[in-house]
């Protein structure tokens, strides 16, 4: 840092508060404290109420001081001991040049609006009695029969809450639902929890079990009073004995379950950290339990819900509760908090404080009734003026019938997750079948000459493709149904099962383009085969019979492209860029004066690319 500091051509150096702390400490009377200086400190709130920004201050004699924080430090809020003259944010950086709250944020559409669960837990003596000490009640909480009953209760909603019936694309990958962090108040509580779910899961399939995983570390602060996270650091060697075994072990699960090698060593610890970041932002993880960690400052899209076993209020509350709400696509529609300790006046009053007193009705979802109310008047309006059977005449119609859709398809996704929803769908699986076919007749129709990645294919309309993957019909079903066919024909063709087929799959945005397939096969039955049997044959030979006709048209080069193919298939990924794609093509100059290199290769991709899309998840891959 010194070193920057006094190179005259460093216009702008980012660091750290203690790294400055350290630099003005060693550097008494330094020349660069009377040059005009722009300090600008992120998450201005708690660390700056301490002696090194008040060393920062009196060493410079020119500066301008900014200070960024989504969760400031009012009175109400502040702690009580330390500066007198130091306790909140405007006292450190004066005042406000410009306010934008959580209700600003939610209601620009830049974070997603909270829904909050909070699940009553077995009652274990009497916690809330003011006369037993917090260290008591922290003890009482942890008895084995209310951590047993939560860890079920976790696990029995978990699909629920993440959303894992319903898929979008992340990246070049198709995934399913979004994963969750679960907070606890101490490393004693988060172990216990790691425990009960090892030991509850050990009676599950491997298919079934979620992935856990559990980091904790030696927090430096003293005791926080003022509602902020206790920072947690890296130094694992400030865990007692007993307490860094634990998690040792439980990294060697991870490192079991995912192939890596990380320990609780300095070096190995950091990277720990960042590899479990990054399949939390990968949703290659589904749940992490966290004291602190992870609670301030991480952000992941496709976390969705906070399981919370700790106390939290003011700023605390607020940041934790962001972790979920971050906007990923139209399936994630809100940050999912499940409380395990009655949290709600703390809730209340940290909305209340950060955004402003009638911020409620912002910043938490509204309830299931007027979700409900709502859907129920779409559903209506849908079926008078759009009723099956009719075809939806002109574009100006046809517009109509896309907004009002996929307004129903929305509130269909926020209902879900209520379970006063089941049983209270009010269009059949039929009704919903026969209006996807219709909606994806349409997107087709409006993507034509349009850039086919959009979903926004005109400014003014707008196709809600994820949330109708989200009722996708699999092969599964299908083959359920080619079953169902097969036993009721008899003598002849059931029509109602056959058409019964071409529905779903016209309602199913991945299967229409396999349709002819499905098709063939249900003709090509046999009497009494076993159907996945033949299914896997048919799709086989199907396949293969594709690819060779793909080489012969491209003459591409036969075993490469097979192999290439191959790697796409076990990865779920194409990938169009490297040398394995190039290895495929058939020697072609790259210096023709038509360009044929480039042509033949996009050509090429396009190809590939459509027969991956045409096979992939067909429950086959030749294996």
């Amino acid at each position: 840092m010194k070193k920057q500091l006094e190179d005259p051509g460093s216009r702008i150096i980012i660091t750290t508060i203690q790294k400055l702390a350290t630099f003005i400490a060693g550097n008494k009377g330094h020349e660069i404290y009377g040059g005009h200086v722009v300090i600008i400190f992120d998450e201005c709130h708690r660390s700056q109420f301490g002696d090194m920004h008040t060393a920062i201050t009196k060493a410079f004699k020119r500066y301008n001081l900014f200070g960024f924080t989504g969760t400031p430090i009012f009175a109400a809020n502040s702690g009580s001991g330390g500066n007198p003259q130091l306790k909140t944010t405007e006292q450190a950086f004066g005042e406000k040049l410009h306010t934008y709250t959580i209700v600003d944020a939610i209601t620009d559409k830049n974070v997603l609006p909270f829904r909050i669960d909070y699940v009553n837990t077995v009652k274990v003596g009497n916690v809330v009695d003011k006369q037993v000490s917090a260290i008591d009640t922290e003890k009482a909480l942890l008895a084995d029969k209310r951590i047993s009953t939560i860890v079920e209760y976790t696990q029995e909603h978990f699909d629920q809450k993440t959303k894992r019936t319903e898929g979008y694309t992340l990246g070049e990958k198709r995934v399913r639902g979004f994963n969750a962090l679960f907070a606890t108040a101490s490393i004693q509580a988060a172990r216990t929890y790691y425990q009960h779910f090892r030991e509850q899961q050990k009676a599950l399939v491997p298919d079934k079990r979620l992935k856990i995983g559990l980091i904790y570390s030696y927090g430096a602060n003293d005791p926080v009073e003022d509602g902020a996270l206790e920072e947690e650091g890296f130094d694992t060697n400030a865990l007692d004995a007993d307490a860094r075994s634990f998690l040792e072990a439980a990294i060697q699960d991870y490192n079991a379950l995912f192939g890596t090698s990380f320990d609780t060593s300095a070096d190995r610890f950091q990277n720990y950290y960042k590899d479990l970041s990054l399949k939390l932002k990968q949703r290659e993880i589904d749940l992490v339990i966290v004291v602190n960690m992870f609670l301030t400052g991480f952000d992941a899209t496709t976390l969705n819900t906070l399981f919370v076993d700790k106390n939290l209020r003011a700023h605390g509350l607020i940041q934790a509760y962001s972790r979920t709400n971050r906007i990923l696509n139209s399936v994630k529609t809100y940050g999912n908090i499940v409380s395990f300790r009655d949290l709600e006046e703390q809730t209340n009053d940290a909305i209340a404080l950060f955004g402003n007193k009638d911020a409620r009705g912002v910043v938490l979802l509204k309830p299931y009734g007027e979700y409900y109310n709502d859907y129920a008047e779409k559903v209506t309006e849908l079926v008078t003026m759009f009723p099956l059977g009719t075809p939806i005449i002109g574009e100006s119609a046809q517009k109509e019938f896309i907004g009002l859709f996929g307004a129903i398809l929305r509130l269909q996704n926020i209902l879900t997750s209520f379970d006063e929803f089941t049983g209270h769908e009010i269009l059949s699986d039929r009704q919903s079948q026969d209006y996807r076919s219709v909606y994806l007749n349409l997107y087709a129709d409006f993507r034509k000459d349009k850039n086919a990645e959009k979903e926004q294919i005109n400014d003014d309309i707008v196709f809600e493709i994820e949330l109708i993957k989200q009722v996708e019909i699999n092969v599964d079903y299908i083959l359920m149904l080619v079953q169902k066919y097969r036993k009721e024909r008899g003598d002849g063709d059931d029509k109602e099962i056959r058409a019964e087929i071409t529905r779903a799959v016209d309602a199913s945005p991945t299967l229409r383009n396999k349709k002819d397939l499905i098709e063939d096969f249900v003709d090509s039955l046999s009497a009494d085969g076993e159907i996945d049997q033949e299914w896997k044959a048919f799709i086989v030979a199907k396949r293969e019979a594709e690819l060779d006709e793909i080489i012969e048209d491209e003459n591409l080069r036969s075993d490469e492209t097979r192999s290439f193919m191959d790697t796409a298939f076990r990865d779920g990924q194409i990938l169009t860029t490297g040398t394995s794609i190039t290895r495929v093509l058939p020697p072609v100059s790259r210096f023709s004066a038509a360009g044929g290199h480039g042509e033949k290769k996009q050509n090429v991709i396009a190809k590939l690319s459509a027969f991956f899309e045409r096979f992939f998840d067909l429950s086959s891959t030749g294996d």
